[in-house]
């Protein structure tokens, strides 16, 4: 496997996320007005942090890896804890089926019971956001070559706060196409697809479909919704020229700036290799050298 690319999925996934982080919630013409074209690494604007600033995308991400680093294997159970400690420390962003899930885990559901009991008490419209698909890429890179495996854990990975079938087999779905533009796959998208079609939700499969036929969707939708999360990620990562482009386009489209360019940029980043990466983005991050580290052990992970 190329170090390249599995250092671009942690990357790539840290500068959507910090990048899109200050124009969160913004319309496309309000960062126009603001911004021109964004792509440098902004202060402040939403959530008021500095640039660079990685936000629970990117943090969530970090509890996965760091379980999956030290234990050499995906525990859920782990991650869970992981998540209430990152929880408690106080994030200054987290999203609501987050928080509820979270919660019931601090009063002692287990990590099975605590995003389905969510769920279930979650009406149709608010069941289904993009809070697992945004934290599940690190999970691609330790089980690319076993895509049962891969399967199984990004669900559970999605079960821990987001239990709706649209999210955890969302999160497959993504990893899939990781795991196979890691492996060089001609066609990553395609390929997971047929991996998950028969058991996939029809809304989701529906959705990515005219993406893995290379189409031009002239409508894509910026919201927190995880169908169009992944639908406008996944098309703009894999039909970008460039690793910068697949981040910046997504992230100037507006809406929910920062999950859909972390979705983006660990789907690019899986693609073109971190090298490729804008480095005066990736030298912002505080984290990046962690995030490299990683990116190492879990290709040595689970062997």
């Amino acid at each position: 496997m190329d170090t390249d690319r599995t250092r671009g999925v942690l990357l790539g996934l840290a500068c959507g996320d910090a990048l899109g982080r200050p124009v969160e919630f913004m319309s496309a013409e309000e960062i126009a007005d603001e911004h021109g074209r964004l792509d440098h690494m902004v202060g402040f604007g939403t959530w008021n942090q500095p640039a660079g600033t990685i936000t629970d995308d990117t943090e969530q991400a970090l509890c996965i890896a760091r379980s999956v680093a030290e234990h050499g294997e995906f525990r859920p159970g782990d991650v869970a804890d992981r998540f209430v400690d990152w929880y408690d420390s106080g994030p200054f962003d987290i999203g609501r089926m987050t928080v509820r899930s979270l919660s019931r885990l601090k009063h002692g559901a287990t990590w099975d019971e605590a995003g389905q009991q969510v769920w279930e008490n979650s009406p149709e419209g608010q069941n289904a956001g993009n809070g697992s698909v945004m934290r599940c890429a690190p999970l691609a890179i330790p089980y690319a070559v076993d895509w049962d495996t891969l399967v199984d854990v990004s669900q559970q990975s999605s079960q821990i706060t987001h239990a709706d079938p649209r999210c955890t087999w969302g999160c497959a779905v993504l990893n899939l196409t990781i795991a196979g533009l890691l492996e060089n796959n001609d066609t990553p998208l395609a390929d997971a697809l047929d991996y998950v079609s028969s058991d996939a939700p029809d809304e989701l499969t529906e959705a990515l479909e005219p993406v893995a036929r290379g189409e031009s969707l002239d409508s894509l939708e910026t919201s927190g919704y995880v169908i169009h999360s992944l639908q406008t990620a996944l098309h703009d990562a894999l039909t970008a020229t460039t690793l910068d482009d697949a981040i910046v386009t997504p992230v100037n489209r507006g809406g929910d700036t920062d999950t859909i360019g972390a979705i983006a940029g660990a789907v690019a980043g899986a693609r073109f290799g971190a090298s490729h990466l804008t480095e005066r983005w990736v030298s912002a991050i505080g984290e990046a050298n962690e995030l490299e580290t990683l990116a190492g052990q879990l290709m040595s992970s689970t062997k």
